[in-house]
């Protein structure tokens, strides 16, 4: 008898890097699952900063005015299209065309609208601004997944828009009840 798996659907999850994941620009990333579907995945790497750049700043070169001062978080959100810009935030803010529900209390929305939204002072309430984002082909990310390269756990959607992005990633382990330093970069065999 041949038992059908259902197919793995991570949205609304979180991705948390492995050590020793062979891949830099992932080092010690928590990823915010977008989208997962059989076709592939996204997501928005939750705990990196930007170095430089800022809203307000963007809110410049777009010619958008900030009128009440409003910071929010700019990150990178992965390496694909790093030009483009998401914003991930909370469900008091939706537009017609572009908002899309991700978890329970969290959507994302890539059009201008929203960060015109932000810079008035009115929804979201709460928000981060992604440049680019983590993409995998189809099986790609089921992969790395069976090669060890990520944990797997529910999202404390609170946590994702968190400003401690230092401490991210533990706080992602938290979740799973690890101990960061019994982590090994190697899979084991039976």
């Amino acid at each position: 008898m041949t038992v059908k798996s259902e197919p793995l659907n991570l949205k609304g999850k979180l991705l948390i890097a492995m050590p020793g994941m062979g891949d830099s620009r992932f080092e010690s990333s928590v990823i915010y699952i977008c989208d997962h579907s059989e076709i592939g995945a996204m997501g928005l790497i939750v705990n990196k900063p930007l170095k430089h750049g800022s809203f307000k700043d963007l809110c410049g070169q777009l010619s958008i005015r900030n009128s009440c001062n409003r910071e929010v978080p700019v990150l990178f959100g992965g390496p694909l299209e790093t030009s483009r810009g998401f914003v991930l935030h909370s469900n008091d803010y939706t537009s017609e065309n572009s908002t899309q529900l991700v978890g329970k209390y969290l959507s994302i929305t890539s059009t201008r609208d929203v960060i015109e939204a932000l810079a008035e002072g009115g929804s979201p309430t709460n928000a981060g601004l992604f440049m680019g984002y983590s993409g995998w082909a189809a099986g790609q990310l089921e992969d790395e997944i069976l090669r060890n390269g990520w944990l797997i756990s529910d999202a404390d959607e609170d946590l994702v828009l968190d400003t401690n992005h230092a401490g991210k990633w533990q706080a992602a382990l938290d979740i799973l009840g690890i101990n960061a330093l019994l982590l090994s970069s190697d899979a084991g065999r039976a």
